[in-house]
């Protein structure tokens, strides 16, 4: 049985070293929600990637995504594929040393509904069932 991580959001996955590398459409899609042009977005969130085939966020001094604000996602709701990716997509040996995303054992068919709810909206709806057996959000 696959095991899907439920993310809690605690943005671990944000302070780690590396490049988030962008898609023009990732690009477009966070002007647009930053509401400024697209030369602008380059020009003040992103840097050349490592291999010089494309574009990657920035990050802070410190580190850290240019978009993590304190403990939160500035641009969740837009956040690039690479982000929402994580770490069901992708991950490295160790990551659950410092991601607290909550490890579930599920069958094939709910691991790739879940999976494509991430792809599509960055986030998923989780419903529990109870010891009464109902159903709760």
């Amino acid at each position: 049985m696959p095991i899907f991580y439920e993310c809690q959001r605690c943005t671990a996955c944000c302070r780690w070293p590396g490049q988030v590398r962008l898609t023009d459409e990732e690009i477009a899609r966070l002007a647009a929600f930053k509401g400024i042009s697209e030369h602008e977005f380059i020009q003040n969130f992103t840097r050349l990637r490592q291999d010089r085939r494309g574009l990657a966020l920035q990050e802070k001094p410190n580190g850290e995504c240019v978009f993590l604000d304190g403990e939160n996602c500035s641009v969740q709701s837009v956040k690039p594929q690479q982000c929402r990716d994580f770490p069901n997509l992708w991950n490295f040996p160790g990551f659950e040393q410092t991601c607290h995303a909550l490890p579930r054992l599920v069958g094939e068919e709910e691991f790739a509904r879940l999976v494509a709810q991430l792809k599509l909206t960055g986030s998923i709806s989780t419903v529990s069932v109870t010891s009464s057996g109902s159903a709760s959000d």
